[in-house]
């Protein structure tokens, strides 16, 4: 598949989920652009605002399987991987496959689960496999997490550990919407008979496949490259951060770049790609020091911050 062709599915797919979902169209580009790189998506807002309907009708529309797990606090790992049930037939234990094992999982408000469970995610996110009794199960192809959590500050809510935040390739919000979105969720349910709207399929597993695959013929420029590699090591240097980004943070900028100019149907990164999704990949990785937490400086605030600092290559 061409970046023509890709750009033209990614539109596709993008109109088909936004006829159910009232939301930005940036939201709903950093959601697929999570996707097409090959990674994960951590939405964090408030319960109502379509982060559930948003993650089922990507799957609809991608035609990929879906399996949604609510994430609470006696959630157990085997809940989420799968475990072995013993087979009175053949007296033999079988491996009955969790929740996990679909192409699109929707881990819903995941930071209601004990760490325990929340690690639950770490393999299967990285490595696309699971291991249960020491048996290694490969999950479906495409592989594909979209996490919900509520703000931290709510009540019954455990941290996500940094391990799994960094297995995110993208962190974003759904927000409200404006008055006329919220007028026209209004519209739309008059005018259906059911509650929850409804996605046409746009795509096929193969094409999803294909589509990931399209970012791999994308040009990056080693200007762009270094840009890339200055503004991670930019966060490590900051004042006002204990943690910066790892340098898996940013390869994950390198590939959310690259997906960005698949969706945008260019084959090139240019340095605004990056200054564009930049807050969104890597403002989660960092930690900051607890005197800047006092202060309320966000972890966005360093990030616009320091890419306001690194210098802008030129492309010709």
């Amino acid at each position: 598949m061409n970046v023509t062709e890709a750009s033209a599915e990614c539109a596709a797919v993008l109109d088909g989920v936004s006829t159910a979902v009232i939301a930005e169209r940036n939201f709903l580009e950093s959601v697929l652009m999570g996707l097409v790189g090959q990674g994960h998506v951590l939405i964090e807002d408030v319960p109502g605002t379509g982060k559930t309907l948003t993650a089922r009708s990507f799957a609809k529309a991608l035609g990929l399987s879906f399996s949604r797990i609510q994430f609470t606090p006696d959630l157990l790992p085997s809940d989420v991987t799968g475990t072995h049930v013993f087979n009175e037939g053949d007296r033999t234990f079988e491996f009955t496959e969790g929740p996990i094992f679909a192409n699109v999982v929707l881990a819903d408000e995941i930071n209601r689960a004990p760490p325990k469970t929340q690690a639950a995610l770490l393999e299967a996110m990285e490595e696309k496999q699971v291991t249960v009794d020491g048996d290694t199960h490969k999950l479906p192809d495409p592989f594909f997490v979209m996490a919900t959590q509520n703000p931290v500050e709510q009540e019954g809510t455990f941290a996500l550990p940094e391990a799994q935040v960094d297995r995110f390739a993208v962190k974003t919000a759904i927000g409200y919407p404006n008055e006329d979105g919220e007028f026209d969720l209004l519209k739309r349910r008059a005018a259906r008979r059911v509650q929850s709207p409804s996605v046409e399929r746009v795509l096929t597993t193969e094409r999803v496949r294909a589509l990931q695959q399209a970012p791999e013929s994308i040009h990056v420029e080693d200007d762009v490259l270094r840009y890339m590699v200055a503004i991670s090591r930019e966060t490590r240097a900051d004042p006002r951060v204990r943690i910066g980004v790892s340098p898996r943070g940013t390869q994950r900028l390198f590939e959310a770049a690259r997906a960005r100019a698949v969706i945008v149907g260019r084959e090139y990164v240019t340095p605004d790609d990056v200054k564009r999704i930049a807050p969104a990949v890597l403002a989660h990785r960092v930690v900051l020091t607890p005197d800047a937490k006092i202060s309320d400086i966000t972890k966005a605030t360093v990030i616009n911050d320091v890419l306001d600092e690194v210098p802008v290559p030129t492309i010709d």
